[in-house]
């Protein structure tokens, strides 16, 4: 019986299968991803990642929804990408450069006491044109305009939207007084349908956000191929972008998520969106194939 091994790593529990592609092979990533990442025949993830040499940067990072589609970026398996990749000595740097489906992202590593707990990802800057995220662009519209606060029609109520990419498109969307409480939201009947509406062509990630300060927001959030996952690292980046869009926090903000918090910095400097957070081995493994 042929085996492989594996690592179960979270983030802010938006857990993950990784593989060392360095030394293991696998053949069909999109069928093993559906099989790892069932929780009951499975091992249980929001996903697969795996990890591979890189001619442009220190690793590759590829990772998988458990529907088996490819993703371009996810900001929670980046940094865990970072802390297996230099605990297991992949790289020797405490900066790693990351590969991934939406460009080459720097990590840098967070030590307590000479431990890893977690890092700091460069997450470049936010893409805000409409085509580019990509949006589907009606005649007459600007491809390169903004999308703020725009209203959106989801199961008969109109929800105003704002929306960018981070490598992977979003839709964030703000709660007022007159909304749900953030925990009493439908998620598994409102999510799918904002992922398959006609306005996103590639299907969209989609976040709903109660703010409660300058500095602190809350999030859930409904990920394409996936569905709620506690935690989303490009939905935090995306949704601290949005805040400061709608004029409603500062460039540096808490987004606490159902399991744990990020903090986000929009660097008015360079234009990067900066995720920091932690990045948490949970065990090893081989999975009988």
């Amino acid at each position: 019986m042929k085996t492989i091994k594996f690592t179960k790593m979270q983030g802010c529990g938006n857990d993950y299968v990784y593989i060392n592609g360095f030394s293991e092979h696998v053949h069909d990533p999109a069928s093993l991803a559906k099989r790892v990442s069932d929780r009951h025949f499975g091992i249980g993830s929001d996903g697969l990642v795996i990890m591979e040499p890189s001619n442009v940067a220190d690793v590759r990072m590829r990772m998988f929804n458990p529907d088996g589609t490819e993703a371009q970026m996810c900001g929670n398996a980046t940094r865990c990408v970072a802390r297996y990749a230099y605990e297991r000595g992949l790289v020797r740097e405490k900066v790693i450069r990351i590969e991934t489906g939406a460009g080459i992202k720097v990590a840098r590593l967070i030590l307590d006491e000479g431990e890893v707990s977690g890092a700091t990802i460069d997450m470049g800057e936010p893409i805000l044109g409409m085509a580019a995220i990509p949006l589907k662009v009606e005649e007459g519209q600007d491809p390169n305009a903004m999308y703020v606060n725009k209203p959106l029609e989801i199961l008969g109520k109109c929800w105003n939207v704002t929306c960018v990419s981070m490598g992977n498109p979003h839709c964030v969307v703000f709660l007022g007084k007159d909304d749900p409480a953030l925990a009493d939201l439908e998620l598994d009947k409102i999510g799918p349908v904002f992922e398959h509406d006609a306005l996103f062509p590639e299907r969209v990630n989609t976040e709903f956000v109660r703010v409660n300060s300058v500095t602190s927001v809350e999030m859930r959030v409904w990920e394409r191929g996936t569905g709620e996952t506690m935690a989303c690292g490009t939905g935090a980046c995306a949704t601290a972008v949005a805040c400061v869009l709608n004029n409603l926090t500062g460039r540096t903000v808490d987004v606490h998520l159902r399991g744990g918090t990020l903090r986000i910095n929009w660097n008015e400097h360079d234009n990067h969106v900066y995720m920091t957070g932690p990045a948490v081995p949970v065990f090893d493994g081989t999975l009988y194939l």
